[in-house]
């Protein structure tokens, strides 16, 4: 009868089990534990939390990149029959056949790689990873055509373009637009942004987020890469595109259809709700929320981008119109520009001007319309851009 059971169970994967994304996901199995068998969690460094979430969900299978912390968490579980695997091992040493869900939620590019390998032994695969889906977009696609992986983007406004738009061609839309909140600049003046200190920076009033994000949300430089990430993802063209500020956080996307007709999503401020949805995929489960109301929609507030605010918008002209490598010279010249930012070495200003000096040098011009063809190739890239980032006077 147990056997039986365990084959009813939706097996799961979660790479990057520690972060936000990965214990929202937890929380989300934890309230319906009978139906689900974790086969894998994975972290880089944290292997305390790797080991408590591990003996919690009973996981026979854990992996750590790091390879000091690899030995730590081996020490630590010497006794434990749960199998302990580090980066140098094949995934195909954990799995024997496909699972039914995969999330992937490592941060930054280094979440690339494990979701390339992870897309052949997974049904259906959830990425909240900006930098994998910008970076290497074109290497994800031809991995889940060749191992006929379903794909579902968890981030909240692309989220809600697949769900809105999944029955729909270029040709029936008009405008896709993403909003924004204007995080904690939203009410400010141009000369606060010189000022601003990265502890205000990062206090972003609707959503609770990582230091990187919080900068990217501040400056909307986020947005700029929300829009990338769409156009990779989605078959629709660049142009249809718009950004507009919504304070509230409620609206999450909103497409003006040909036929006269729009459509928006709404959900609450919570990333829970378009990772619960993924994970069941359609199937009527609840999830508790708070209820948007006649009140909350009487207060739904949109205005177009200030771009003198927002300087970073501009970059929008700057894109290519499919993946493309100076995909990664952007991302990492502005993941560089936000670490020193963080630093206090430069203002939160200077990360959008320093970033269009970076990525307008004649040595970066050969990547505009060169597609990546492995992930070496976009590794390359990575270090000359940090390099160069780093090399600048601030």
């Amino acid at each position: 009868m147990q056997c039986q059971d365990s084959k009813m169970k939706k097996r799961i994967a979660i790479l990057g089990s520690t972060g936000s994304i990965g214990k929202y996901t937890l929380d989300i199995i934890r309230k319906d534990k009978k139906n689900f068998q974790i086969i894998l969690l994975t972290a880089n460094r944290n292997y305390k939390q790797l080991i408590k979430q591990a003996n919690e969900f009973k996981v026979k299978n854990i992996l750590i990149y790091d390879d000091k912390y690899y030995e730590y968490t081996k020490e630590k579980l010497k006794y434990k029959k749960i199998n302990i695997f580090s980066r140098k091992n094949k995934l195909s040493e954990i799995f024997n056949r496909k699972i039914d869900y995969t999330m992937s939620a490592i941060s930054g590019l280094d979440g690339l790689k494990p979701t390339l390998e992870v897309i052949k032994f997974s049904k259906i695969i959830g990425i909240a990873n900006k930098e994998s889906i910008i970076c290497g977009w074109h290497l994800i696609k031809k991995k889940l055509k060749k191992y006929n992986t379903k794909f579902i983007p968890i981030d909240s406004e692309h989220f809600s373009i697949w769900n809105l738009t999944r029955e729909y061609s270029n040709d029936d839309i008009e405008e896709i637009i993403l909003t924004a909140s204007g995080g904690p600049l939203l009410n400010s003046s141009i000369r606060f942004q010189k000022t601003i200190t990265p502890e205000k920076a990062v206090m972003h009033p609707n959503w609770k987020m990582g230091k990187k994000i919080s900068v990217d949300s501040a400056n909307l430089m986020n947005k700029v890469f929300e829009i990338m990430e769409a156009n990779r993802m989605f078959n629709f063209d660049l142009e249809k595109y718009k950004i507009l500020i919504h304070p509230q956080s409620y609206v999450h996307a909103i497409i003006k259809f040909k036929n006269g007709l729009i459509k928006m999503l709404l959900h609450d401020v919570d990333m829970k709700i378009p990772i619960f949805n993924s994970i069941y995929d359609d199937k009527l489960k609840y999830i508790a929320s708070k209820k948007i109301n006649s009140k909350t929609l009487n207060n739904l507030n949109f205005y177009e981008v200030d771009k003198t605010k927002f300087p970073s918008i501009k970059l929008l002209k700057k894109i290519s119109k499919e993946n493309t490598l100076y995909d990664t010279v952007i991302t990492i010249a502005n993941d560089e520009l936000v670490k020193l930012f963080l630093q206090h070495k430069i203002s939160l200003r200077q990360v959008v001007t320093n970033l269009v000096k970076i990525i307008n040098l004649k040595e970066y011009k050969k990547y505009f319309s060169k597609k990546p063809t492995s992930l070496n190739e976009i590794h390359k890239v990575r270090k000359l851009v940090r390099l160069k980032t780093n090399g600048i006077s601030v």
